[in-house]
């Protein structure tokens, strides 16, 4: 099999010859495209188009795409290529129906040969109907329009059965966005396929032709409307830009309305389980960026709704996900939070732009590695100085003008209660007094809530004395046994402070525990970490006891408890192994005194804030 080499060209929107075009097959097939009888005939090369880096190798493998080797294309002195065929690709949807040129006219020579790349209407049926025995040849190669491959195929299978005799082929033929070179080879293989029988192209047809009931179904399924199609929600812009929090809160709104599956890819979190290893260089980045593009897309295929907030700041990354969708059947909706670089490092919520400032992170986007502003985001979100309600409004807006996701303000069924007094700002007379107020709720966490928790939580009611009405204190732990006494070291540390040990059991920490808490303080910084991978709405809830220690230090002494808690958690920083109490579990007497000593500090620092 003769072959020639060509640079690779550019992605690009693919062609299919549709049934207009092939209108004329008759015609054409009776002038100078005759039928290719044979691959290897003179004048009648099969071009392989290699990247420009395996151009020059002189053996190259063509294989399937789970990387079955189909055919073998050596380089020759001439500069084409013999290719040697390996083997077939021995699984797919209607592999039965992938027959070669050879085989379909052993088996069924005196048919007409029809192409096909849509779904039939009543129209085209009729037109076929006296044609007598058919071959449909439906071209399921890259880039046939109208269908999917496999919705092709099964929509020719069910016309086929309201015709008198028709049987279906699936001819690969892919398109190369050349409508003239596309019909000329549509032609070529068409012929090839019928050998010397007809081969009649199907008329133009109306857009308002009415489709054959029996393929109603199929072109439905596979082709939904928009707000029924797999949906990829792609939030792109700086750090601290507010890409993921926006995204939280619209899957909490889809959740809401109970109409669609969801599944967040935020970047963080996917690089703890599915891109684990990788490091932050550029290309370790975009195959981060690339793998949540490939599990979004494979979402969109289900019909579901896949909400990715990475950072992904180049466009040829962006495009590789959006055709990655593209292919899969979904649509792709990008927005571009745009949020301006000050304001994002004015935020800096995880100390990351100082660290990049200061040359300790390398290649970080906006400061030492660019950010491509993308031109073809759907919508596009400014958050400085916005409610998140308001920001988000942006984007549900546009996404209801594109027909994919019509939400309601509120949930379907949720009654809103009219609450004529809250209407308008209380008279600060009608304020309620701290006393009247709900009690904070202070949750203490280390690992096996036997050691140091327990001495937080009940080193906190003692600090708290009489006014502990206002805060009520408990604890947990991460890994915690299950109704154990506290640790006896611990223990006599805390009774030789006043406190009694002997009534305390442990608990493991609960997604319900953390999610009753006003404020929930860690031993350490993993604590912390392990909360939120599993919890990450509790982000500004969650810091460690040295961390609110520091924070409140700063504060004014005569600050309202509740906005005491609300400091904590928006001046929160990165973790830093400093604020962390050590574990003194079997560590001896003097270990749990120096712990005893830190957290003693630490609780009546935060206590004396919060009462």
């Amino acid at each position: 099999m003769a072959a020639v080499t060509e640079p690779a060209p550019q992605p690009s929107p693919q062609h299919c010859p549709t049934p207009r075009e092939l209108d004329d097959l008759e015609l054409l097939v009776s002038g100078a495209l005759a039928p290719t009888t044979a691959y290897d005939e003179p004048g009648s090369p099969i071009t392989l188009t290699l990247p420009p880096g395996l151009a020059a190798e002189p053996v190259v493998e063509l294989v399937d795409p789970e990387g079955l080797p189909l055919a073998r294309a050596t380089l020759q002195d001439d500069g084409s290529r013999t290719v040697e065929a390996l083997t077939h690709a021995q699984f797919g949807p209607f592999r039965r129906l992938h027959l070669t040129p050879a085989q379909v006219r052993e088996a069924h020579a005196g048919r007409t040969f029809v192409p096909v790349t849509g779904p039939l209407t009543v129209a085209a049926r009729d037109q076929l109907a006296g044609l007598g025995p058919l071959v449909l040849l439906a071209l399921v190669g890259t880039g046939t329009p109208d269908l999917s491959p496999v919705a092709l195929l099964r929509a020719t299978l069910l016309a086929a059965d309201t015709l008198p005799d028709a049987v279906v082929v699936a001819v690969p033929l892919a398109a190369h966005d050349d409508p003239t070179d596309d019909h000329d080879l549509g032609v070529r293989v068409a012929t090839t396929y019928a050998g010397g029988d007809p081969v009649r192209g199907l008329g133009a047809g109306s857009e308002t032709d009415e489709l054959l009931p029996e393929v109603v179904d199929v072109v439905a399924t596979d082709q939904p409307d928009p707000d029924r199609q797999g949906l990829v929600l792609f939030f792109t812009g700086l750090s601290g830009s507010g890409k993921s929090t926006l995204a939280r809160a619209l899957v909490d709104r889809v959740l809401e309305q109970g109409e669609r599956s969801v599944t967040t890819l935020d970047g963080d979190v996917v690089r703890r389980h599915l891109s684990a290893g990788l490091t932050f260089s550029r290309e370790d980045r975009e195959t981060n960026i690339r793998r949540i593009g490939w599990v979004a897309a494979e979402i969109s295929r289900h019909g579901g709704v896949a909400v990715c907030s990475p950072i992904a700041p180049y466009d040829e990354t962006r495009q590789d996900v959006r055709a990655m969708v593209d292919d899969a059947g979904g649509a792709f909706f990008l927005v571009h939070v745009a949020t301006p670089l000050e304001e994002c490092e004015r935020r800096d919520r995880k100390g990351l732009y100082a660290k990049a400032r200061r040359g300790e992170i390398p290649e970080f986007t906006g400061i030492s590695s660019p950010y491509e502003v993308p031109d073809d985001a759907d919508v596009v979100v400014d958050t400085t100085g916005r409610t998140i309600e308001a920001a988000l409004a942006d984007v549900t807006d546009a996404l209801a003008d594109a027909g994919y996701l019509v939400l309601d303000d509120r949930a379907p069924g949720v009654e809103e209660v009219e609450t004529p007094a809250a209407a308008e700002p209380a008279p600060a007379a009608e304020i309620p007094a701290a006393d009247q107020r709900p009690p904070l709720e202070v949750l203490f966490v280390c690992t096996a809530n036997i050691c140091r928790s327990p001495f937080m939580e009940l080193t906190a009611r003692l600090a708290a004395g009489e006014v502990g009405a206002a805060v009520r204190f408990a604890s947990a732990g991460t890994h915690g046994f299950v109704d154990h006494a506290m640790d006896d070291l611990m223990g006599a540390e805390l009774a030789a402070r006043g406190g009694d040990p002997t009534s305390f059991r442990s608990r493991p920490l609960s997604r319900a525990m953390v999610e009753q808490a006003d404020l929930v303080l860690t031993a350490e910084a993993s604590h912390r970490q392990l909360i939120l991978e599993e919890q990450p709405a509790a982000l500004r809830k969650v810091v460690t006891l040295g961390q609110a220690a520091a924070t409140v230090a700063e504060l004014d002494p005569a600050l309202d408890p509740a906005d005491v808690v609300a400091e904590i958690g928006r001046r929160r920083g990165a973790p830093d192994a400093a604020y962390d109490v050590d574990d003194p579990y079997r560590r001896g007497p003097e270990a749990a005194a120096v712990a005893a000593d830190r957290i003693e500090a630490l609780v009546r620092t935060v206590v004396a804030a919060l009462t």
